[in-house]
């Protein structure tokens, strides 16, 4: 290749990590350890563009079945935009995902060009951050996740998720430093979250319930657990087409700061959007 000419190739999890420090520049809160969980689903799915071998640019194209995948991380670095580097990127990344629906969330200011790719937008989404006061009492019903089985976890993630990804829960779920808890009541599961280190606030998700009130006991654990390792912070995705969920914020007093819009390319499996409170992850859905 001529010098000063953009190549684009599959990148590692050693590479990822720059990618994540790229993340947390733009303000983005990217968990601490999340590369390895992201990887397991889907090891080919992280690209970089490099220019003379150095990494400019970055997008993954993360595959969960035949039928769905995910576009996170499409990022270009801040003095090399505007040249043509990030849809080259992009160009390159987006042949593997074949004939599946790929989905994304989209910030306001590149929506426009998610739009021009066919991509639709399907709702919005809010990031909400705060201190969680202690509750007053006990919270009930809650248990490390583990002790409700994977079998029983991976069905209650299946309802909230387009796809069936019990590779990437499995490395989710055990990955240093993030806690997981379920709610069960009557012997069964009616929810489950994950909160984890972050750049900044400590993130949580996913968070997945039944009713308002299990994810309200799933929130005051999970911001319990976020104080244990040094966060009186959280962060949480809330998908703005569940109002319940935009009230439990409200009522724990987070308060929004910015928002993303789920896009899609196509149809994707139906979920149940009244049990999420808080998606995974921005970058992998």
């Amino acid at each position: 290749m001529a010098p000063g000419s953009l190549t684009v190739s599959p990148a590692t999890p050693q590479d990822w990590e720059l990618v994540r420090s790229w993340a947390a520049e733009e303000g983005w809160n990217p968990g601490l350890s999340d590369v390895t969980a992201f990887f397991a689903q889907d090891p080919g799915g992280f690209f970089l563009g490099r220019i003379d071998g150095e990494p400019i640019s970055a997008v993954s194209v993360v595959g969960y079945d035949d039928a769905y995948a995910f576009l996170g991380f499409y990022l270009v670095r801040p003095e090399l935009r505007g040249l043509g580097h990030g849809l080259a990127t992009w160009r390159a990344a987006f042949a593997r995902a074949g004939g599946r629906a790929v989905g994304l969330d989209g910030v306001p200011a590149q929506q426009d060009n998610y739009r021009r790719s066919g991509f639709t937008t399907a709702y919005r989404t809010a990031r909400y951050v705060g201190e969680v006061p202690a509750p007053d009492g006990p919270v009930t019903g809650l248990v490390a996740a583990e002790r409700v089985g994977a079998a029983a976890l991976a069905a209650y993630d299946d309802a909230c998720h387009h796809a069936h990804r019990p590779r990437f829960l499995s490395a989710w779920l055990a990955t240093p430093g993030h806690r997981a808890l379920a709610r069960v009541v009557d012997g069964r599961p009616t929810g489950y979250g994950v909160v984890r280190p972050a750049q900044g606030e400590a993130r949580i998700g996913p968070l997945f319930a039944d009713t308002p009130a299990d994810a309200a006991a799933l929130l005051d654990g999970l911001a319990a657990e976020a104080r244990g390792f040094g966060s009186d912070r959280i962060a949480v995705d809330v998908p703005e087409v569940n109002p319940a969920a935009v009230r439990l914020a409200l009522e724990r007093g987070l308060e929004p700061t910015f928002e993303t819009a789920r896009m899609y390319t196509g149809p994707v499996r139906p979920v149940a959007r009244e049990r999420v409170f808080g998606v995974t992850t921005l970058e992998l859905g």
